[in-house]
């Protein structure tokens, strides 16, 4: 089987994508992708609907088997206006092709929608299938009436092509796939995820949404099957987007020959890192035309699996701060986070301040950080990890690990470990003498100096006044913390040392860990999850 451009519109592209909601979700992954992976000749956006959605509270993907996950993100999106204007903001490819999905309740909400983005793209996806979520997706997409409807509206108030995603949760797709072709769809997208389903973790369900849709390996025969019945119904000049479940060159050539002519690929790339991401299409394009297997052996199988830990000592730094120490390590090392979760209430994620044993540190922001901090010692609670890469060790001998707020717990392993080998000058800052923590440990590894905004303990300022000529020229920093304070850190240090020695952890929203759902990403476009989280800047 060759891999060959496509026409679509206007364009002539290379025939993959990644599937919308997945990995390039933020507008800054989206273009990244866009520039580096020469492969992807179509790139999706996530569902973008009329007004903001906040979508579901983590967790919001679990791990089915290898290979095989249920999620429940909930239409998470920041309203068409708002991506209209982040799209406005870049410059997209002129040789990749855009793909806006959409969503709406109805007719007039898709309309609106398509509208205001239509000056962006290149085209659209009708997100008529998503299967979790009340009165939108799915919910529509089951009722041909509705999806001829829906699409002939569409097709009438613009000028760009218009695909739609069908649900394989119907009877007959075949029907579902005739009305989208009556509303004179141009193409169509197959499948979404099947479901819904629930996952159950000792009895408790993993989502908070308690059901999502399932994507990967278990849905690929599913995601044939429907390719092959649309195409039966549509005829042989209509595009399909064929997904689910492929993985493997095998999987593409099975897909090709139920009728898909464009492949979306998603679920496989969980746990890869943009560079493994680039290789891995690379690869499955050489494993098609020489007939070969090694795309597969860039595939991970990321650890979703979640384990008890018991609080053994709990300390309170302040009213809205919490130490608490668990009953056995962990296998971690600096830089890396895990997620810790109360059945019913959510996830988060937290630095992993030591590794032995497992200990972070929490500052109560919401419901779930005000849970976990109201736990006493010999409460239980599952944390799954660890995620994200080992810092990058200095080849310098002095290092500065600069920590400011909630950010200093994220410090404290690298200290552990760095101290070992090298001259650690160890800059603290908080707002005053009640959020500093761990000082006494810190002062056991290397030089600390301390600062508060309100003058209580140390010098009065905020971190990065400790930031001077008097720190060795030629070190290597570390710093964590918000992203201002970050920001305003590097700067400086840029004129101590050279700025591939400054490493930089920023608080980003972090949903998955795997790098599926592309919250983290930073203004580079990175998703800290899978490139981080320390990271050059």
């Amino acid at each position: 089987m060759q891999i060959n451009k496509i026409r679509i519109g206007e364009k002539e592209v290379y025939p993959f994508t990644i599937p919308s909601g997945i990995v390039t979700t933020d507008v800054r992954v989206l273009l990244r992708f866009a520039e580096n992976i020469p492969e992807l000749g179509i790139l999706t956006t996530k569902s973008i609907g009329p007004e903001p959605r906040q979508g579901n509270r983590e967790p919001i993907i679990a791990k089915v088997y290898p290979g095989t996950f249920i999620n429940a993100v909930g239409l998470t999106n920041p309203g068409a206006e708002k991506f209209a204007e982040q799209l406005s903001q870049i410059k997209f490819p002129e040789d990749k092709y855009l793909l806006a999905s959409v969503f709406g309740g109805d007719k007039d909400e898709f309309i609106k929608v398509a509208k205001t983005l239509e000056d962006y793209v290149d085209g659209f996806e009708l997100n008529l299938s998503c299967p979790h979520v009340a009165g939108h997706g799915a919910a529509i997409g089951k009722d041909p009436r509705l999806v001829t409807e829906i699409t002939d509206a569409v097709v009438r108030n613009t000028n760009k092509p218009v695909f739609v995603k069908l649900t394989p949760n119907v009877d007959d797709i075949g029907v579902i796939a005739k009305a989208a072709m009556k509303g004179n769809a141009y193409g169509i997208v197959a499948i979404n995820t099947v479901g819904p389903r629930e996952h159950l973790f000792e009895g408790n369900p993993v989502l908070t949404n308690k059901i999502g849709g399932v994507s990967g390996k278990e849905i690929k025969d599913i995601g044939i099957k429907c390719v092959r019945d649309i195409r039966n119904i549509v005829g042989n000049n209509i595009p399909i987007i064929g997904m689910g479940g492929i993985s493997t060159a095998e999987d593409l050539t099975r897909y090709h020959e139920a009728g898909a002519s464009v492949f979306g690929i998603g679920s496989a790339l969980a746990g890869m890192s943009e560079r493994e991401i680039k290789s891995y299409f690379k690869q499955i394009v050489e494993d098609l035309k020489n007939n070969t297997d090694y795309a597969s052996k860039i595939l991970k199988e990321v650890d979703m699996n979640y384990r008890k830990f018991k609080i053994k000592d709990k300390f309170s730094v302040a009213d809205d701060f919490k130490i608490l120490k668990m009953d056995n390590p962990i296998r971690a090392g600096p830089g890396q986070f895990i997620f810790t979760w109360i059945p019913g209430v959510g996830e988060k994620p937290f630095s992993v301040m030591d590794d032995n044993p497992l200990t972070i540190g929490v500052l109560e922001r919401g419901e779930f950080t005000k849970k976990i901090n109201s736990l006493d010692k010999s409460n239980e609670i599952y944390v799954k990890g660890p995620y994200g890469n080992v810092i990058e060790y200095p080849n310098a001998q002095d290092v500065v690990l600069v920590g400011g707020g909630s950010g200093i717990a994220g410090l404290y392993l690298i200290a552990k470990t760095l101290s070992q080998y090298h001259n650690l000058k160890i800059l603290i800052g908080a707002k005053d003498r009640g959020h500093l923590f761990y000082v006494n440990e810190f002062e056991k590894l290397g030089e600390v100096k301390i600062t508060t905004e309100d003058g209580s303990r140390g010098s009065k300022g905020r971190v990065t006044d400790l930031i001077d000529k008097s720190l060795a020229s030629g070190s290597w920093f570390y710093n964590c913390g918000p992203e201002a304070m970050v920001r305003s850190a590097i700067s400086l240090e840029e004129q101590i040392t050279e700025k591939e020695n400054i490493y930089s952890s920023i608080e980003f929203l972090t949903k998955c860990g795997i790098g599926i759902c592309g919250s983290c990403s930073d203004d580079k476009g990175r998703r800290t999850c899978t490139e981080g989280t320390f990271l050059d800047y």
